[in-house]
């Protein structure tokens, strides 16, 4: 009997983020109280206006009443209608303030990241270098070069800023630009400015709209500060802080006077911090809603990239002699993988098997030409349907590996982009390779999401990776995969963290696809009795070297030990069940091939309490 739930259930209502954040007495008190703060800067110097320029002998240095809450200054001005209309010079200068320091920092810090080392070392050290100084003493330097002004305030206190967000940007961005989802980017053929601004900046603005608030709360005392000591506002205009340094010559004849500038000064600064709660929850969903996809010109595809396309019987990958080394803390390469070589033929489904540290992902990583570029990558031969991996690769290249090779990693929930819904997702490739508009693009991923049996597939389109389960996410990266014309498929560990009744039906759709386009598959897991009955062939790899390869139907004829080793530490129905599993000892090395020696030669197996 069908489970798939029919178009006629009732879907529920899905209400609006930052509707809900409202409700709440944070989001109800930021809201308020910026709405009140607006109000106030816009319209305070017409309605206060005129009390707090008018002069009245008769009433100077009153004290607070019903007539003046805060009093009355040297001249007979209202202090309460002069709070009024300051806000809108306070708030508009510290919302420039804060716009200087965020647009500096993300601009330092985004291309601090994509610069080389040696450059980039020199920026993150001038960083910190000023870090190192406190903010309010660059501000008063900064204040000195551009004199004392309200501009010259604004220039300071935004310029001293701009460390702290550059910093938070350059630590976002790194921690951003390796994930699994920015790597599949690349796959597509993303450049490194779009990336950037596509898949890392919109992941940034949660906690940078945070800090962003926070940091206007600092601002807005900076500008208090400065306009007290003389360096910020300059008479005949006035800003709370301003307001505040006149009050405080004169508090014990009538303390509102310096009272009143100051609540204005905590009450906006509250406000600040509230918005910066309330945009923190509901920024991500706000960043994912659909947008108008850019369109590209269609790349050749079937024209010289077709032309240039191999022959079905043609390996599919070609890999000799891969060496794959990475620097050390002291700059020198320190090689992992050590001269492999493989060869992947159309519709094979070849596994990888071994302990974590072996050199599995990084070779797949190697061949989908994913490494960083601090990685050292070496073979032979590194090809994928006749186009060289180790090579620079052209657009029309770039345009064939985005439709032709997909990847499945690890972690589906850190692989999608949390910022943008499951059908934007599905979406780019084929609009950016292939130039189909968003309606056909949609209806292409929605085929595919219905081919990796995602119920609803209209429906998960507009939904987020963290609306849908683990196994739900693993099939959707599967069903990206098939947006293209996929000619393998690498799947790296696709069923870790997954339940076995959920690995079996990532497995069977992986299967199912491979059926439908006729790709080969890359597998890569830890578990060498699922490897074996999934694959064709099964490579064994130990410390970054292909140890021993054999049909998967021919696993128990393996002769390397730690092939043996594997396989003894799989449990089955005629274990006993009172003995403890075997394990691989800590101290088992795997020989090094000697001249003259077959290095798969018999030998003995080191485990805890049983020998294979």
């Amino acid at each position: 009997m069908s489970t798939r739930p029919t178009t006629s259930s009732p879907t529920p209502s899905r209400r609006s983020p930052v509707l809900d954040r409202l409700r709440t007495p944070r989001g109800l008190t930021g809201a308020i109280g910026a709405l009140l703060v607006i109000v106030v800067a816009v319209v305070g110097p017409t309605v206060w206006g005129s009390a707090a320029d008018t002069t009245s002998v008769a009433d100077r240095l009153a004290g607070a009443s019903l007539a003046h809450p805060f009093g009355t200054d040297e001249l007979g001005r209202d202090v309460f209608a002069r709070v009024m209309v300051a806000t809108r010079v306070s708030v508009l200068l510290t919302l420039g303030a804060t716009a200087i320091s965020v647009v500096g920092g993300v601009l330092l810090g985004a291309v601090a990241t994509v610069l080389p080392r040696p450059l980039r070392r020199l920026v993150t050290a001038l960083v910190d270098i000023l870090l190192s100084f406190p903010w309010l003493l660059m501000a008063l330097f900064f204040s000195v070069i551009w004199g004392a002004s309200a501009t010259g305030a604004m220039l300071a206190v935004g310029f001293a800023g701009v460390p702290t967000f550059a910093r938070l940007t350059y630590t976002l961005a790194s921690s951003l630009i390796g994930r699994d989802y920015v790597k599949a980017a690349r796959i597509a053929g993303v450049g490194q400015a779009e990336v950037l601004v596509r898949h890392v900046m919109p992941n940034m603005l949660p906690p940078m709209l945070v800090n962003a608030a926070v940091s206007a709360s600092g601002t807005l005392l900076a500008f208090a500060g400065l306009s007290f000591l003389g360096l910020g506002v300059q008479a005949p205009e006035y800003d709370w802080g301003r307001l505040l340094g006149l009050g405080i010559a004169r508090i014990y004849g009538n303390p509102m006077a310096a009272i009143g500038p100051g609540i204005a000064l905590v009450v906006c600064g509250v406000i600040f911090t509230q918005l910066g709660e309330l945009w923190n929850e509901s920024s991500k969903r706000l960043l994912g809603l659909p947008a108008p996809a850019r369109r590209r010109t269609a790349a050749p595809a079937t024209g010289s990239a077709a032309a240039a396309t191999p022959a079905d019987q043609e390996p599919v990958v070609q890999v000799r002699d891969l060496r794959v080394a990475f620097p050390d803390r002291d700059g020198r390469l320190v090689e992992r993988v050590h001269g492999i070589s493989l060869t992947i033929m159309p519709g094979e489904v070849v596994g990888v098997v071994g302990e974590s540290g072996s050199g599995k992902s990084v070779s797949a990583m190697a061949i989908a030409a994913l490494l960083g570029p601090d990685s050292s990558v070496q073979a032979s031969e590194l090809s994928f349907r006749g186009i060289d991996m180790t090579a620079p690769l052209t657009k029309a290249e770039r345009s064939r590996l985005g439709l032709e090779l997909a990847m499945v990693f690890q972690d589906p929930l850190t692989s999608l982009n949390p910022s943008l819904t499951i059908g934007k997702q599905l979406r780019e490739t084929v609009e950016v390779h292939e130039g189909l508009s968003t309606a056909e693009s949609t209806k292409r991923a929605e085929a595919a999401l219905e081919s990796v049996r995602i119920p609803l597939p209209a429906k998960r389109l507009k939904q987020f990776p963290h609306e849908l389960s683990g196994g739900m996410r693993q099939r959707a990266m599967i069903g990206m995969g098939l947006m293209g014309r996929p000619k393998l498929l690498i799947a790296d560990e696709p069923t870790t963290a997954l339940d076995v009744t959920v690995q079996r039906q990532v497995l069977r759709v992986l299967h199912e696809a491979q059926e439908q386009t006729g790709a080969a598959i890359l597998l890569i897991s830890h578990d060498i009795a699922l490897v074996s009955g999934f694959c064709d062939r099964i490579l064994v790899m130990k410390d970054g070297r292909i140890v021993e390869s054999l049909d998967a139907d021919r696993l128990h004829e393996a002769r390397h030990p730690y092939t043996r080793g594997l396989i003894a530490c799989v449990p089955d129905m005629t274990s006993d069940r009172t003995m403890p599993l075997p394990v691989i000892g800590e101290s088992f090395l795997v020989p090094e091939p000697v001249e003259g020696q077959d290095p798969l030669a018999e030998g003995p197996i080191t485990t805890e309490g049983q020998r294979a």
